[in-house]
């Protein structure tokens, strides 16, 4: 039997269904597997000027996940350009991941990634829940959702992604808005805003009092949104949120999404993402499915 392990996002043609979640991968990840086996690679969130991020302590541990206040250390659009070059070995679509405090910045940063030639598409972040400007509040706000997607639309032909936090109401207004204004897939979902405390000190344990909770224990609130966002938007979906193994995968690949991004699992395991790409294989072997794109959506009520 012939396996089809392709899916195609908005135009990004991708090898297999597996990208990396921004800001949890790295080029040094390649002194483990070869990441041209990627269906595709996503940088850490990139921001029109460097930013230090959130002073320390600023990631912990919990049950079954992980605690972050990074804020989006980074050193800058500059920067990410010119070391560009460094990607061109991998032979995978390249997606930028762009955060930015306006509509304006955010299409200026496109345009100037565009005009490299060197980027696949775009992952437009209005879901940091850690930064004091912009993040999810323009997340939570279809309007403002609505107003930079259509920026960054104005300013380049490559496909967008718009990725969604999960820290709203009704996840579908936000994915109608984007999808509206012209997104050509989406990417859900981003850490859930929490917080820890330390019993015996007292004291919160994060500097920035509260992060963003990614991790297994968020899956089974980003397969509801994955599946709400399916049944709502015609545009393919990748999903995220606790994946880490082949039948995490697939299970949000019933869920509706075409491509699933593997987030904190490379840190506990900095080769599963080559693992997981070769159990899709063994999956459909045994299931005796030819294509992956069969899966896609077909979850089914008890």
């Amino acid at each position: 039997m012939k396996l089809n392990l392709k899916v195609n996002l908005a135009g990004i043609k991708m090898k297999n269904p597996i990208t990396v979640a921004s800001g949890t991968f790295g080029l040094g990840h390649a002194d483990f597997f070869d990441l041209s086996k990627l269906g595709a690679f996503i940088p850490k969130t990139v921001t029109l000027n460097p930013r230090e991020g959130n002073p320390p302590p600023r990631i912990i541990e919990t049950p079954s996940g992980m605690l972050n206040a990074i804020g989006i250390q980074n050193k800058g659009l500059n920067h990410f350009i010119e070391n560009l070059d460094k990607y061109e070995k991998i032979d995978t679509p390249l997606i930028a991941n762009i955060s930015a405090t306006s509509a304006g910045e955010y299409a200026e940063m496109t345009k100037r990634l565009s005009e490299t030639g060197k980027i696949d598409g775009i992952e437009i972040n209005v879901s940091c829940p850690n930064v004091k400007k912009g993040g999810s509040q323009f997340g939570a706000d279809p309007a403002a959702t609505g107003e930079i997607v259509k920026a960054v639309r104005k300013a380049t032909n490559l496909p967008i992604i718009t990725k969604l936090t999960p820290n709203v109401t009704d996840i579908t207004i936000i994915a109608k808005a984007a999808e509206k204004a012209g997104s050509d897939a989406i990417s859900l979902i981003n850490t859930i805003l929490s917080t820890s405390i330390d019993a015996k000190t007292r004291k919160f344990q994060l500097a920035n009092v509260t992060g963003g909770l990614s991790g297994p224990a968020i899956k089974p609130v980003a397969l509801r949104m994955v599946w709400q966002v399916y049944n709502s938007v015609k545009v393919p979906i990748i999903g995220m949120g606790g994946a880490s193994s082949v039948e995490d995968v697939v299970e949000f690949m019933l869920a509706g999404a075409t491509a699933v991004a593997i987030g904190v699992y490379s840190f506990a395991n900095p080769k599963g993402c080559a693992e997981i790409i070769d159990g899709l294989e063994n999956y459909l072997i045994e299931n005796k499915i030819d294509d992956i794109n069969n899966i896609i959506g077909k979850v089914e009520k008890l």
